[in-house]
């Protein structure tokens, strides 16, 4: 396996990028000045604030989001089609921003002025037909198909070039988190060391749409990073018999599938850096996933976490999905990190949100001032 370079590079290039989220209360996001008029987001589950449904319905995929006990915590049991009990990391940087929570582009038949959100579960960096040959996933839901349902939006919002360049001027806009479903659909099916060789084209996709955005007058950007997928309840599950010297002895984490978040995030954080020479007038913030995961397994105390951090809140035993008859419930989802997978809690979004926040205060500065 390749050498992943010094542990101290990466943790300079965290530093100077994103810092870990701060154990505040999750619902504590005080509202900040708002330079910017919208956000616009594409991605993953991490992300997906109703479009899966809709995707998932239309070719007969079941799609458990759709029913309770999802929505729970903050949407009065009412499920939307997040991947949580309540809300996501891109809905308190709404509220954070004193913006509304973004409206998913495909279930929604009101304005998109305020923004939209693209992202989808289940959704990839590279197109599907990367993965055809591998498994009938991932749907066609990747970044370039979500970058032409931005192209068909895009006219319902602006009309000439000048006045699009404004508006996506005044807009932020997340890119990510991407490659979650790159790998993990891989796992099955390839080595650590034959996915491994394509985490430079997940984050040269990242990259080109970054500068396709950049295109239609786009200059803010946030670019999430990588999770720690060695922590992650599924990929635990289904090495739950790999020799004890693969997993870390203070957090239970497969160290191998760590360093493949660890390589995505250097390298993603690598071509950002390019961007940022390329681009100087756009600004482009890294947003860290892996750190403040790591810092709530690691400490689970500290965010007022059970201690059994790597287990699931809900969903099982064996194959049993969260809200399926049987499947268990934790009787504290805010005590817990991970919801019904690799997806996390509303309080862990929360924590994470809340150390977004903090970073994206130089963007705003600037989109006042310019």
């Amino acid at each position: 396996m390749r050498d992943f370079r010094c542990a101290v590079s990466l943790l300079l290039l965290l530093v100077a990028n994103l810092g870990l989220g701060r154990a505040a209360a999750p619902g504590a996001l005080s509202v900040r000045i708002r330079p910017y008029d919208s956000i616009f987001s594409f991605g993953d589950s991490y992300a997906d604030t109703g479009n899966n449904p809709v995707v998932f319905a239309a070719n007969s995929i079941f799609d458990p989001v759709t029913r309770p006990p999802y929505g729970s915590a903050f949407f009065g049991g009412r499920p939307t089609g997040r991947n949580s009990n309540g809300r996501l990391i891109i809905d308190f940087v709404a509220q954070g921003l004193g913006l509304p929570l973004l409206p998913p582009s495909l279930a929604h038949n009101g304005s998109f002025r305020r923004g939209a959100n693209f992202a989808v579960g289940g959704a990839t960096a590279l197109d599907a037909a990367f993965f055809h040959s591998q498994s009938k996933f991932p749907l066609n839901t990747s970044l370039g198909v979500q970058l032409e349902w931005f192209d068909s939006l895009k006219p319902s919002i602006c009309r000439t070039t000048q006045e699009c360049e404004e508006f996506f001027g005044r807009s932020l806009f997340f890119v990510g988190e991407f490659g979650i479903n790159d790998y993990h659909f891989s796992i099955s099916v390839k080595s650590l060391q034959e996915i491994m060789s394509f985490v430079p084209d997940v984050v040269g996709t990242i990259s080109k749409a970054i500068e396709t955005l950049m295109n239609h007058g786009v200059r803010s950007f946030v670019v999430p990073g990588m999770i720690p997928s060695g922590c992650a309840p599924p990929v635990l599950a289904m090495f739950a018999h790999a020799d004890p010297s693969k997993y870390n002895s203070t957090t239970g984490c497969l160290e191998d599938y760590n360093k493949l978040g660890m390589h995505h995030n250097l390298l993603l954080q690598e071509a950002l850096e390019k961007l940022r020479k390329r681009h100087p007038d756009a600004t482009i913030i890294y947003a860290d996933l892996f750190g403040p995961i790591m810092e709530m397994v690691e400490s689970p105390s500290k965010f007022g976490f059970e201690e059994d951090v790597l287990n699931i809140c809900c969903g099982g035993p064996g194959t049993l999905w969260c809200g399926d008859e049987g499947a268990k419930l934790c009787e504290k989802p805010s005590a817990r990190l991970f919801w019904d997978g690799v997806h996390l809690t509303e309080a862990a979004y929360g924590y994470i949100a809340n150390g977004w926040l903090d970073n994206i205060a130089p963007l705003q500065d600037r989109a006042v001032s310019s």
